[in-house]
């Protein structure tokens, strides 16, 4: 099974998002195999946009990113990568898809609640960024629907 990293960025927390966006991801099938809330600090917020540095929204980025907590998971399926990002929405809001986290909750292209891996390495180094090994875990999900009572 494919994983990818989730970040639920200042907006998504401060406007109560965590449930709703773990929710409709939970309802992709999607299990969460790692979550934690995190308060990132220049250093490590600089190390996980890295791949922006030098660009010209990289310093207000990195000023947003500490205004307030994040909330990070590790979201595991088939295909995780490119159905979180269409769950997710085009980055600027009023592009995304109806429907989409983003074009629901989203502001602006910085104030867009919610970061999805882009690739398989994007997502490999993403997640050890914010997690270790002992930190990501595997389960079988249970079908409660249809299980037996016991």
């Amino acid at each position: 099974m494919e994983r990818t990293l989730i970040l639920i960025k200042p907006d998504g927390v401060c406007k109560g998002l965590i449930g709703e966006i773990i929710k409709r991801l939970e309802g992709e099938q999607f299990k969460i195999v790692g979550l934690k809330m995190i308060g990132l600090d220049e250093r490590k917020a600089k190390e996980f946009y890295q791949p922006h540095q030098g660009k010209p929204f990289f310093p207000g980025l990195i000023d947003f990113m500490l205004t307030a907590p994040c909330v990070v998971m590790v979201a595991e399926g088939k295909d995780v990568i490119r159905r979180a990002r269409e769950l997710i929405g085009e980055r600027i809001p009023q592009k995304a898809e109806v429907g989409s986290i983003r074009r629901n909750f989203g502001s602006d292209g910085r104030r867009n609640i919610v970061h999805g891996s882009d690739s398989l390495s994007s997502a490999k180094r993403e997640i050890e960024c914010f997690f270790t090994s002992n930190e990501v875990f595997s389960y079988e999900k249970e079908d409660w629907l249809n299980s037996e009572p016991g």
